[in-house]
This record gives structure tokens, sequence and C-alpha cells, in this order.
């Protein structure tokens, strides 16, 4: 019934399409939602998780998940991210992966909604760690499609892989395009 409900908001209300999806035997993967420009996009991301059917989680820091709204972020998908001992973001969320058997992180390499002109990496050596995929998620607000492409096993060279992963998103508008990073495809 809940997914009946996403369904009709997504599709019927605003207007959206899906296109493409997760295999379902892809336990683990980070999903590289680009580009990230608005608030909205965090609702997107339950709508498509929604209306897929799978487990997808975002990390965050462990103080969000106390009372009153850990039960909340969990129920969504969140796992906090325990920093001490001197782990840093990547490191402790390759943990995070190493504990479940179900763990597919979505990521915005963006960082923040405001201009970037480069892509942080952390998604990327999070997943080369993890020793899973990367699936490229788009946000396209100009043709309001959110687009899912093909699981991309990581080689360790990060620019290389980039130039497989990237196309992905050619052409696609955020909400505020002024603010998404711009893609240089070679």
């Amino acid at each position: 019934m809940r997914k009946r409900i996403y369904q009709f908001i997504f599709f019927r209300i605003l207007g959206w399409k899906l296109i493409g999806t997760i295999d379902g035997t892809i336990k683990k993967c980070v999903l590289m939602v680009i580009p990230h420009t608005c608030n909205f996009d965090f609702f997107l991301g339950l709508f498509c998780r929604g209306i897929i059917g799978l487990e997808m989680n975002f990390v965050g820091k462990k103080e969000l998940f106390k009372f009153p709204f850990g039960w909340y972020f969990r129920s969504i998908g969140g796992a906090p991210l325990d920093r001490t001992g001197g782990k840093n973001n990547v490191d402790a969320t390759v943990d995070v992966f190493n504990s479940r058997e179900v763990f597919r992180l979505a990521i915005a390499p963006e960082g923040t909604r405001k201009k970037v002109t480069e892509l942080r990496t952390g998604f990327y050596f999070i997943a080369y760690k993890a020793n899973v995929p990367i699936v490229p998620v788009a946000f396209d607000y100009a043709k309001k499609e959110v687009r899912i492409g093909e699981p991309v096993s990581l080689s360790g060279n990060y620019n290389e892989d980039m130039k497989i992963i990237l196309p992905h998103f050619a052409g696609v508008k955020g909400k505020y395009p002024e603010r998404q990073f711009q893609l240089q495809l070679q």
C-alpha cells in the first residue's frame, strides 16, 4: 500500500519519471547522486527508495541518531557514523559497510547544495575501500527524471573510473543549475 502512495505522489502529482532500477542482488553499493542543489533532493530519494522497494541508506553524525529523532532517521535508512578513535569519514563509513549485510549508501559527491567546482572524492574511496560498485543516479529537474545507471566496479584509478561514471550525468540539470557541478567530459 505504501509503495502505491509513493508511486501516486511521485508519478501523478509531481510528474516525475524513474528510469532504471537497482538490481536487488546488489546488496552493497554506493549510490552516487548528482546534482544536489536543493533540499527536495532528499525527498526525491525517499520516493525512489519507496517505489523501488529496496533498502537504501545514508550516513550522518551519530549525534543525529539520539532521542528524539534517532528512531526516524534509522527507519528511513540512516546509519550513525562513529568517528571516535581518530577515524575519518571514509574509514568510519567503510566500517558501517563491513558491519552490515545490506548497505546501499546514497551520497552526493558535491557535498553541499552550494556552487562547487570539484566533486569531493570521499564517495569513491568509500566504495573502493569497501570493495563495492558505484551506481550513478541522476536527478534531472529539467526532464523530471531520476535516472539510475549500471553499477561500475572500481579499478582504483579515480580519473579512469570517472571517465566511465560521469557520462551518466551529461546534460542533467539540477533544481538550481547554477549551483551544480559542471561536468568536464573528455
